[in-house]
C-alpha cells in the first residue's frame, strides 16, 4: 500500500511538473541522481550519508555534517534534498562532497540509489521517515540514524488509525529527538532506541553567531542609535512596527522582509513617513542620512541581528512565526505575534523572559515604550534570549559522542 502511494505521488508530480516550474526542477533534478552519483561517488572511498527535506531541515543537520566533517576527514559527505527549495539553495555547498536529489521512495530507486551510494551510515533530519529506505538500510545493516526529531501525540505514528505504519520507527539504529515528550511517546510504542540530545539549530545559530562577518554599511546605518530590527515580516507585521517607528525619531529601523518582490517593497515603502534608503542601492552616505533601511536581499538577516537592541520576528499573524534562535542568540529580546504555539522555542523563550507576544497595536506600543525606557528591563530580557539559546546548545557533541566511526 506504502509503495502504491509513492507511485501515485510520482505520477501527480510529473503531471503537475507541466505547470509548475519549482515542481519541474524537481523532476529535472531527479532525472539527473543516478548520473551524478555514478559520476562523484568514488568506490575506494567511505560516505556518510545525510538526508534533508529542504533548507530548514539542512540547517538543522549543517552542524553535525559540519563537525564529522572536521573531526573524521577520511568521511566523505553526501548529501540530499527532497525538496527544489533545499537543493537549489545549497547545491553548491561545500560541505559536502556529492549533493543531489533523494529519488522517490520506491523498492527500484532505493535499490539503485543504494547500490550506488554505498553509505556507511546515515542520518535523516527531522521527520524524514521514508520506509522503502529505511527498510534496506536495516537489511544492509547500514546505521541509521534520526536527527533534531520531534513527536507529538497527534502524528499518525500514535492514532488508533496508524496500523503498523509506526513499525518505520523501528528501522533507525538510534532516534536523536528534541524533548522528553518525544521519548515517552516513542515508549509507549515500545521503542526504547532514542536519546534526548535537544535540537541542532542551537548549536547552528551559535555557530552563525561565531563566524559573523561585520557589515560596514550596517554599522554605518546604527552609528549610536537603537536600533528595531525586523526579520522577515509580513504587511500585518509592517503595519504595526511601521506606524510606531514614524513617530518615535528616535528609533532606527530595519527591515528584512519574507518577501522581497518589488510590490511589497512598494507597499512597504508606501507605508513610511522617514527618510530609507534599500540595502542594495545605499552606500555609507545614504545609510548615514537614512532612518530605515530596507533589506532587500536574501542570506544577510542572521547577521543582521546583532545590529539591534530590540527583533520583531515576522509570520505571528499570518502561517506562523519564522527563526527566533537568529536573533535570540544575540542577546537581544524577541517579540511576535500570536501565531507561535506550534514553535517549541518560541514557548520556551516566552517562559524565560526573552521574548514577548503581542496581539495589537497597544500591546506592541506598550512593550515598545517600556524597552526603549527602562535599560535595565531591556538588558534583563535581551539576557535571558541568549542564556537561552547558550543552555540548549550542545545536541551535536551528545550525537557524535554516541556514534562509532
Amino acid at each position: 500500500m506504502y509503495s502504491f502511494v509513492i507511485y501515485a505521488y510520482l505520477l501527480a508530480v510529473k503531471i503537475v511538473s507541466l505547470f509548475n516550474r519549482k515542481v519541474r526542477l524537481m523532476v529535472d533534478g531527479h532525472a539527473k541522481v543516478f548520473d551524478i552519483l555514478r559520476e562523484h561517488i568514488k568506490e575506494d572511498e567511505p560516505y556518510i550519508w545525510f538526508h534533508a527535506a529542504s533548507l530548514g531541515e539542512f540547517e538543522q543537520g549543517r552542524p553535525l555534517m559540519e563537525r564529522i566533517r572536521r573531526q573524521y576527514p577520511e568521511y566523505k559527505i553526501l548529501l540530499t534534498f527532497f525538496s527544489p527549495s533545499g537543493y537549489e539553495v545549497r547545491k553548491n555547498y561545500e560541505g559536502a562532497d556529492v549533493i543531489c536529489y533523494l529519488p522517490f521512495d520506491t523498492p527500484r530507486n532505493v535499490k539503485r540509489f543504494l547500490d550506488l551510494a554505498r553509505p556507511t551510515m546515515a542520518f535523516f533530519i527531522k521527520y524524514e521517515f521514508w520506509q522503502n529506505y529505511l527498510k534496506a538500510l536495516q537489511y544492509r545493516h547500514i546505521p541509521v540514524y534520526s536527527v533534531s526529531s520531534i513527536f507529538r501525540k497527534d502524528q499518525v505514528f500514535f492514532r488508533w488509525y496508524g496500523g503498523q505504519y509506526y513499525k518505520v520507527l523501528t528501522r533507525f539504529t538510534r532516534l536523536f529527538v528534541q524533548n522528553e515528550a518525544s521519548k515517552e511517546l516513542l515508549a509507549k510504542l515500545g521503542i526504547h532506541n532514542v536519546t534526548v540530545v535537544g535540537d541542532t539549530r542551537f548549536d547552528r545559530v551559535m555557530e552563525i553567531r561565531k563566524q559573523a562577518k561585520p557589515l560596514p554599511l550596517m554599522q554605518a546605518f546604527k552609528l549610536d542609535h537603537t536600533v528595531f530590527v525586523a526579520g522577515s515580516s509580513w504587511p500585518p507585521d509592517e503595519d504595526l512596527f511601521i506606524a510606531y517607528f514614524n513617530t518615535h525619531p528616535e528609533l532606527k529601523l530595519i527591515i528584512a522582509p519574507h518577501v522581497i518582490g518589488e510590490s511589497h517593497l512598494t507597499e512597504i515603502i508606501g507605508k513610511l513617513k522617514r527618510p530609507y534608503v534599500r540595502y542594495s542601492q545605499a552606500d555609507e552616505a545614504a545609510v548615514r542620512q537614512a532612518d530605515c533601511l530596507i533589506v532587500d536581499c536574501y542570506g544577510l538577516l542572521s547577521s543582521i541581528y546583532r545590529y539591534g537592541e530590540i527583533a520583531y520576528i515576522g509570520g505571528g499573524f499570518g502561517v506562523g512565526i519564522h527563526n527566533v534562535l537568529e536573533a535570540a542568540v544575540y542577546g537581544v529580546p524577541v517579540m511576535f505575534g500570536p501565531n507561535n504555539k506550534r514553535f517549541r522555542e518560541a514557548q520556551q523563550l516566552l517562559e524565560e523572559g526573552g521574548a514577548f507576544e503581542i496581539h495589537d497595536e497597544a500591546d506592541f506600543k506598550t512593550l515598545t515604550d517600556r524597552l526603549l525606557t527602562d535599560a535595565d528591563y531591556l538588558r534583563r530580557t535581551g539576557y535571558a534570549a541568549g542564556l537561552y539559546v547558550k543552555d540548549h546548545a550542545g545536541a551535536t557533541d551528545k550525537i557524535l559522542d554516541m556514534i562509532d566511526f
